[in-house]
């Protein structure tokens, strides 16, 4: 069964000042770390959705082999807007697809594996890991769902949709707080960036 990821990189990384993306992180970046943990996790199929800092982000991942996507209102709602543009693009063999986040390089390569391996043992149509009860990323969601997303407004939330699909979701209890930690502001960085 095929599952893709969605890595939102279309943010305009106000509190940060500068493009988070393209931060050093190790002998990466912030996103390449992120691309690399996901591919690492047997994702084969990534689509970065950019937005922000279009041109410095897509020149970034030129070397590695994934799709893009412009979200051109990224100024207005990026998430859901992003999110939507994401599941346009999926290809069609595609079963289900992780939401992930581009400034989340801390994220684990088990808990992506985890997401998955539950998808496919339970066939649950939206799985989400979470710590001392807070959700956290990568989720995911199953095709059977992706229509309903399309068809949210601006004003609409996924933390709303989630909230709606309470029956619907298999919560993962992990084990570490990595799930919930992505880079806002220049504090975020220098606390987490590798020494």
């Amino acid at each position: 069964m095929s599952i893709s990821a969605i890595l939102l990189a279309a943010g305009q990384s106000k509190r940060m000042r500068r493009p988070k993306m393209l931060l050093p992180w190790g002998n990466t970046t912030v996103l390449g770390k992120v691309i690399e943990t996901i591919h690492n996790a047997g994702i084969n199929d990534i689509l970065v959705v950019t937005g922000g800092a279009k041109n410095e982000v897509e020149k970034l991942i030129a070397n590695y082999e994934l799709r893009t996507a412009y979200n051109q209102n990224y100024a207005n709602n990026e998430m859901l807007a992003s999110i939507q543009l994401g599941l346009q693009a999926q290809k069609p063999e595609a079963q289900a697809t992780l939401i992930c986040l581009g400034d989340q390089p801390q994220v684990e390569e088990r808990s992506v594996r985890i997401v998955c391996e539950m998808f496919l043992a339970n066939k649950s149509s939206i799985v989400v890991p979470s710590y001392q009860m807070r959700r956290g990323h990568p989720w995911l969601i199953a095709r059977e769902f992706w229509e309903e997303v399309l068809q949210m407004r601006a004003q609409e939330s996924m933390r709303e949709f989630l909230n709606n699909h309470g029956k619907d979701i298999f919560y993962i209890e992990y084990d570490s707080p990595s799930i919930l930690q992505d880079l806002d502001t220049p504090e975020d960085y220098l606390k987490h960036k590798p020494k």
